[in-house]
């Protein structure tokens, strides 16, 4: 073409619009000076005589069709322009679009307490499908005993418990000696602070020592279960060993949690005792109560059942950890991120389940009279 001629040329009025050569940012003002006394009552633009298309021509020609209000399906083009003059058209297209009203920030609230019911419902009945799993798996196992993992049980049985033991009783001890300070507070005023020791002791063997161990355990066993088995979920340990025809529920998911249900009652009683021991200290120290009148008023306080209402809830807790620790191991989807999202879901699942649980059985107790 010559350098001189038009690039833009209408042989008949209202007919078709014939583009020719470099249509390029190096003919940018040109082009520009061109398309400002072009016609826009054309019908069809022919631009295969183009020789050199790049982003910025294609963008002009799409301001030269907008002016004529084609559509893009008008313009005749090269096979190997068609690909980039599709992508800025999309691009500006992009740009251009107008923004999506955004909602009232009472709609966007409801919105997001809709998706975390969904989420916490489907996580329930994901809970209890997994349940109903490790008992099926569970029944089958216990007649066989070649199908035992002992040495894994017992393994699981000192990682999770005896490993726990010196900070459940270290905690309780010092959550005794707070409970027995705040109860003297407020009992010095009415000169009853020998009712510090009923206080402690109510308070330990109902509610503290199996709720505090709960809660150590949902932090420090659920998630090293989510660790353990997500890592081997990361690494596709788990599908070798389907492969090899083992079940990872029998293997992974049982020895964890018959070790848990073991020892989260053994460590509720270490806790129920350093508690009480956390009251005496307290009640000798600062309150000047013999040591032998606390154990007289603990012995006349505590009862069997009180002592069996609270540890009836420990082996509940202990599958509840266990069982949402495994769950959440098994979701991992093979990422770092991943496995640090799902500890941290189990971690506040087990907690959060605990202390609803924890407080259902009060009232329930309460209402029963036990």
């Amino acid at each position: 073409m010559d350098p001189t001629g038009k690039m833009i040329e209408m042989p008949s009025a209202g007919g078709k619009l014939v583009l020719q050569g470099d249509w390029s940012i190096a003919h940018a003002a040109r082009l520009a000076r061109e398309l400002a006394s072009a016609p826009s009552d054309c019908a069809a633009i022919d631009a295969t005589d183009i020789g050199v298309l790049d982003s910025a021509g294609a963008l002009l020609l799409l301001n030269l069709a907008a002016r004529s209000d084609l559509a893009q399906d008008r313009i005749a083009l090269r096979s190997e322009h068609r690909d980039l003059f599709e992508v800025i058209a999309r691009a500006v297209e992009t740009e251009h679009a107008p923004e999506q009203a955004r909602a009232p920030v009472w709609i966007r609230a409801l919105d997001r307490i809709g998706v975390t019911c969904s989420s916490i419902l489907r996580d329930g009945i994901g809970l209890v499908g997994f349940f109903g799993l490790t008992l099926v798996t569970l029944a089958a196992a216990l007649p066989r005993p070649r199908r035992w993992r002992l040495t894994s049980t017992v393994h699981h049985m000192q990682q999770s418990g005896l490993d726990a033991l010196p900070l459940v009783s270290l905690l309780s001890f010092l959550i005794g000696a707070v409970v027995a300070f705040l109860g003297a507070t407020v009992l010095r005023d009415f000169g009853a602070e020998l009712f510090v020791v009923d206080l402690t002791t109510y308070a330990f063997l109902r509610e503290f020592g199996v709720l505090l161990t709960a809660i150590l355990l949902a932090g420090r066993t659920a998630s090293a279960f989510t660790a353990q088995i997500g890592t081997m979920q990361s690494r596709e340990e788990i599908d070798a060993i389907r492969t090899l025809g083992q079940d990872p529920i029998e293997l992974l998911v049982l020895p964890r949690l018959i070790a848990l249900v073991i020892m989260l009652p053994l460590l509720s009683v270490v806790a129920t005792l350093a508690g009480l021991l956390g009251g005496l200290a307290v009640a000798t120290l600062s309150l000047g109560i013999p040591v032998e009148m606390y154990v007289n008023r603990v012995y006349e306080t505590a009862t069997l059942s009180h002592y069996l209402t609270g540890l009836s809830k420990a082996p509940v807790f202990a599958m509840v950890i266990a069982l949402i620790g495994c769950l959440e191991g098994f979701k991992v989807t093979g990422t770092a991120q991943s496995v640090g999202e799902r500890t941290t879901s189990a971690v506040v699942q087990s907690i959060s389940t605990v202390i609803i649980i924890n407080a259902l059985a009060a009232v329930f107790f309460m209402e029963m009279g036990w």
